[in-house]
């Protein structure tokens, strides 16, 4: 039996299809679309057949604009002024499925030669109403669905933007090899946000058959571009829901129009809730018997976080309250429908006499409440204020850990539990499903604190129940808390794979914090001791901490919301003033170290959101906390948590959930080093909130297990190219694709191999000098691919996913060398500064991250360090040469090309703003002369090539 062709493919599903009432028409160029796109419209909008004037209206609105303003039209309804005078807006795309038209066609030609050299044709297009709205890309079976994913990328890069720019038009891309299928937002830029589609259930839909009969058929297709499309605001960039958050929304409107009764979303911590319950609150808002919407959050951060969130996804959708009196204002405007706020203030408002009156006609009116991380605030007398003054209220909470009776607080000998207060649960979609789905990662669990025990009547030693027993006076030791610290400074660089992560350590109280805090400052400067006795650099780590007191609002006053099981929280029951004279001494460290003038009184706030910030743009390397920032708190960067307070259920999900963000290949895991027992509760945890068998999908293998993968994907390697010199004999585009795939996988399992402390690379059977001979020649075949492309020959390796992130390094970089020769500049040691010029040269030649730059370092250490004296800045000296060579190697450019200098310096510029390569049509203003047609494909290639190696080496890594 054959094997399906790419042809075969493609022909099945237009055949498909066509049965599910898609037209089949044939459209070879962009003529041919433009000829079909203007009868669409006229048959749509009934129209008689434009004349020349009247369509050259239409066509010019169409052609303007980005992908994100083109989106932005094609849902605005445009007055065409007719050649009689008379007017008529016509739309281009309707919410109604019966006033559209679907159309599909296949292997569309665009010649966009002028820009690159080359033509490129199209799997297959889906139109609606004649506009290009969604492209299928298709890849044979047996193929990697990632090379469809990057020949979308390279056509976006080269091929939609030509001609008439219909296809800046598409919405969704659709990608498929037959047995897996994906989709994606126009602007995606990188596979792990394609989604494939599921059930309502969760069970995915991957063959392209099934995917085809629930996703394409018109009515649901036209929901997706309609309904479940949403247009960021902020970063001007479009984004599609994926099929959880889709039936969640449609549960929470369908529940809001048939039910009274209150509904919840159970949806993992990490899977965008609140994109989910912007969508639903922007539906509810159009539905003519609801007179308010409030999305209420618990924190006042989280006001002001959600309300940015909010306005991100639609302009001035919402007005953030900035107080109780602010709320009431907003409240009583019948126009504002949606309405972000705290639930303390809101409580306030309808608790304070002087308020009742303007809220007064709320009482017996429709208004949806939808509560944010419903397990932590709802079970206390502020819900029940609530349902008594809004009397007509319906109530939907969403929440990554409901509570059930296992995680319940008893209340007057009733225990509430999140099905109690919100009767139905709506949709659910658990962390099992998010890792399978890739939208969170897994946990890779350290445990440093396992205590062995002694069972008096048999004599048998245990260790599983260890955590059951009184041990405070154990986990307070100082000398317990000594070695923690110093095992965290020793062992951070390996956890945060040299920095280039974060981390969060959470502790049992404010007294354990202030202790850690002073430790870690001891254990710094023993570290700084002894690494400049062996001749190493020694880099502080920054470390920040914030813990809170009653007078601000960051704590939940129904509470301790389940995050320990000590009789501490955050906030000591008298303010311990010792304790606030401390933080008011590490924030004073902190504005002299970011130079800010934050203070624990009114800007213990403005503080917390600082720190908020610098963590996810990672400035600081670790975040020292009780209970703040475990909950609630999202950063990608952030990928290591330290634990030694005890957590369970509810809490010990949302702890650890911190750490799970998707980022890039480099982060595989999150990393919980926990200095606790907490294997049982970590069981117990991940049984409630998914199955008995989650941990097997949840937490990472072991060292043991990813060691053994690890040694499979070097045996093939090393069958297929036994040396890295080997890797030159792979000939063919079919040997070097090979090699790019299987030493692609060793790189994975060592990226997840570093993060383990007893790891030691040079003990397996490739040494870190053999890996980074291989990754080299890796990283050159990826540069070389680059580099010649735009020829008329399409390569295979095109479109191959080289995850370069795998190889990067965020710390062995340019800043790192300054920071090594700024020690030789101030060192009277002979014999260290001899260490210190060891150590730079073998970076420079080893590092893959240098190689572009290395002529020019060297350069810089022989001409100016022979000159430096002890005390004078490096940076400095260095930030000035890099000027001057910057300088000189772009009027060299624009002289040898012969270049008009401000139209090159505005490319440059371009790209500092948007850290995007050029493409060849933004070069076109930029010869000093006239390009001759035949030579426009030469020149061009080469000038974007030379204009490309000009930005990595002077701009890229620095």
């Amino acid at each position: 039996m054959t094997v399906q062709s790419e042809q075969q493919l493609e022909n099945e599903l237009i055949a498909q299809l066509k049965t599910l009432g898609y037209a089949s028409i044939t459209i070879k160029d962009e003529s041919q679309l433009l000829s079909n796109l203007k009868t669409q419209i006229e048959r749509t909008n009934g129209l008689a057949p434009l004349s020349e004037t009247e369509w050259k209206q239409v066509i010019s609105f169409l052609n303007t604009g980005t992908v994100f303003e083109r989106a932005k039209n094609l849902r605005d309804k445009f007055p065409v002024k007719f050649d009689d005078g008379t007017s008529k807006h016509i739309y281009f795309l309707s919410d109604d499925p019966s006033k559209n038209c679907y159309q599909v066609t296949n292997q569309i030609t665009v010649d966009h030669r002028d820009h690159n050299g080359r033509t490129s044709r199209f799997d297959v297009t889906l139109l609606v109403n004649g506009l290009p709205l969604v492209q299928i890309e298709l890849k044979k079976r047996g193929m990697e669905i990632a090379e469809a994913f990057n020949q979308t990328m390279r056509y976006t890069r080269e091929a939609y933007w030509a001609g008439q720019r219909l296809f800046g038009f598409i919405q969704l891309f659709i990608i498929s090899n037959g047995v897996n299928t994906r989709y994606y937002s126009n602007g995606t830029q990188h596979i792990d946000f394609s989604f494939p589609w599921a059930d309502v259930n969760n069970k995915n839909i991957n063959e392209i058959v099934d995917f085809t009969h629930t996703f394409l058929n018109p009515t649901h297709l036209t929901a997706m571009l309609t309904q479940f499309m949403v247009l960021y605001e902020s970063s001007k960039t479009l984004m599609v829901l994926r099929p959880y958050q889709i039936y969640a929304v449609q549960g929470i409107v369908h529940h809001a129009k048939t039910s009274e009764c209150n509904g919840y979303i159970w949806h993992t911590t990490g899977s965008g809730k609140t994109l989910t319950s912007f969508k639903a609150s922007q539906i509810m808002m159009q539905m003519p018997d609801v007179t308010k919407v409030l999305f209420v959050v618990d924190r006042n951060d989280l006001d002001t976080q959600t309300s940015k969130e909010f306005n991100a996804f639609k302009e001035d959708s919402v007005d953030s309250t900035t107080n109780t009196t602010a709320l009431v204002k907003q409240l009583d405007q019948r126009h504002d429908k949606l309405i972000v706020t705290t639930i303390q203030k809101l409580n306030r408002a309808i608790s304070t006499d002087r308020y009742l009156e303007s809220l007064e006609y709320l009482k017996d009116e429709k208004v949806i409440f939808i509560f944010d991380e419903c397990h932590r605030s709802q079970f206390g007398e502020t819900h029940q204020n609530i349902k008594k003054f809004f009397k007509n209220a319906q109530m939907f909470g969403f929440t990554g850990t409901p509570i059930f009776e296992e995680n319940s607080q008893s209340k007057s000998g009733l225990k509430l539990t999140t099905d109690y207060l919100f009767d139905d649960c709506l949709h659910k979609y658990v962390i099992v499903d998010a890792i399978r789905d890739r939208n969170v990662l897994q946990f890779q669990i350290d445990y440093r604190g396992k205590y062995t025990a002694t069972d008096m009547a048999s004599n048998e030693q245990y260790d599983e129940d260890v955590e059951g027993i009184d041990t405070k006076e154990l986990y307070d030791n100082p000398q317990r808390l000594k070695m923690v610290a110093r095992y965290i400074i020793d062992t951070h660089d390996i956890k945060t794979k040299k920095r280039e992560f974060t981390a969060m350590f959470c502790v049992s109280s404010v007294d354990t914090l202030t202790q850690y805090y002073e430790l870690f400052e001891q254990a710094q400067l023993e570290k700084q001791q002894a690494d400049e006795e062996q001749g190493k650099l020694f880099s502080p780590l920054t470390i920040a901490t914030i813990f809170s007191y009653s007078a601000n609002e960051a704590v939940n006053p129904d509470g301790n919301n389940g995050l320990i099981d000590e009789e501490t929280t955050d906030i000591p029951t008298q303010i311990n003033q010792s304790s606030r004279d401390k933080l008011d001494r590490y924030i004073a460290q902190y504005n002299q170290k970011f130079n800010t003038n934050f203070n624990s009184g009114d800007q213990f706030y403005a503080y917390y959101r600082d720190i908020a910030q610098r963590v996810k743009n990672k400035q600081i390397d670790i975040l020292l906390v009780v209970n703040m920032f475990l909950t609630g708190f999202d950063s990608k960067p952030l990928n290591t948590l330290y634990v030694d307070k005890n957590l369970k259920h509810h809490g010990l999900i949302q702890a650890f959930s911190r750490t799970n963000r998707i980022l890039n290949g480099n982060k595989p895991f999150g990393n919980i080093i926990c200095f606790r027992n907490l294997k049982r509760a970590t069981d117990e945890a991940l049984a409630l909130f998914s199955n008995k068998e989650a941990k097997k999908v949840v937490l990472v293998p072991s060292l043991e297990e990813i060691t053994m993968a690890y040694e499979q994907a070097v045996e093939k390697l090393l069958a297929l190219t036994p040396d890295y010199q080997a890797v030159d004999d792979l000939l063919t585009e079919d040997q070097q694709l090979e090699f790019i795939k299987v030493f692609r996988e060793v790189m994975r399992y060592n990226a997840q191999l570093e993060t383990f402390t007893e790891y030691d690379q040079d003990q397996t059977a490739l040494n870190k000098q053999q890996f980074s001979n291989f990754a080299s020649k890796y990283a050159d075949l990826c540069r070389d691919v680059r580099r010649t492309g735009g020829k008329e020959k399409v390569s295979v390796l095109d479109d191959v996913d080289f995850q370069l992130d795998l190889l990067h390094s965020d710390r062995i970089n340019v800043g790192y060398i300054l920071t090594l020769l700024q020690l030789v500049v101030n060192s009277n040691d002979e014999q260290k500064c001899k260490q210190y010029e060891s150590q730079i040269h073998d970076l420079i030649g080893s590092e893959v991250g240098l190689h572009d730059k290395q002529e020019l370092i060297k350069k810089f250490i022989e001409d100016n360090m022979p000159k430096m004296i002890n005390g004078q800045s490096v940076q400095n000296a260095f930030a000035e040469f890099w000027d001057v060579e910057k300088e000189q190697a772009y009027q060299q450019l624009c002289e040898e090309e012969n270049l008009k200098s401000e139209q090159m310096k505005v490319v440059l510029d371009n790209y500092e703003f948007t850290k995007r390569l050029p493409r060849k049509e933004e070069l076109k203003e930029l010869p000093n002369f006239k390009v001759k047609l035949f030579e426009r494909d030469n020149v061009f290639t080469n000038l974007l090539l030379k204009t490309r190696q000009l930005i990595e080496k002077f701009y890229v890594g620095l």
